[in-house]
């Protein structure tokens, strides 16, 4: 079994919110959407480092607010990636980055975005972007047919950066009865 991600980049919550409500509107599973964002204003206020502990409860109080104007986030919660500051993710791609937090030394959120098969070039320019201020929006399904949909509702709102991944699944372990 795989499973395709599909990324792109949303240049605003604006453009963010429209793209999320049309993937709604074409039945795409919510616990299928991410969202990657930089929290720029706790990043500003705690700028230090050592503050730490502060910055993520700011940054989990921005994701809050966030999340009540982004209904559609499940799973919100506030990230703080060292050496890249503090970031709000919701969705599949909260394992990914928080496995990302663990081994910052090995990339950060460029290494989170290569561990799910986005190529380092393509990650490395995402990570620019969303430090900038931009989302990254992301849509994780194993219906094949999905894949050219959420591509078409990407391209229809102008988002940029468009890329699909396809990752193989170990299937889990079902239990067989001895015949």
């Amino acid at each position: 079994m795989s499973h395709q991600s599909i990324f792109c980049i949303a240049t605003s919550h604006f453009q963010a919110n429209h793209i999320v409500d049309q993937l709604k509107i074409a039945n795409i599973p919510d616990d299928g959407i991410s969202a990657l964002l930089a929290d720029q204003s706790a990043s500003r206020r705690f700028n230090g480092g050592n503050n730490l502990a502060n910055a993520t409860i700011a940054a989990a109080g921005a994701g809050a607010i966030i999340g009540v104007t982004w209904g559609w986030i499940a799973g919100i919660g506030a990230l703080a990636i060292p050496g890249a500051g503090l970031f709000i993710a919701a969705g599949p791609i909260i394992s990914a980055m928080s496995g990302a937090t663990i081994g910052a030394a090995l990339g950060g959120i460029c290494g989170g975005l290569i561990g799910m098969g986005i190529p380092e070039m393509d990650a490395k320019r995402y990570e620019g972007k969303i430090l900038k201020g931009d989302i990254l929006l992301s849509v994780r399904t194993e219906d094949s047919g999905d894949i050219h949909l959420v591509e078409d509702i990407f391209n229809h709102a102008e988002a940029l950066d468009i890329w699909t991944t396809c990752l193989a699944v170990a299937p889990s372990r079902a239990f067989i009865e001895p015949s």
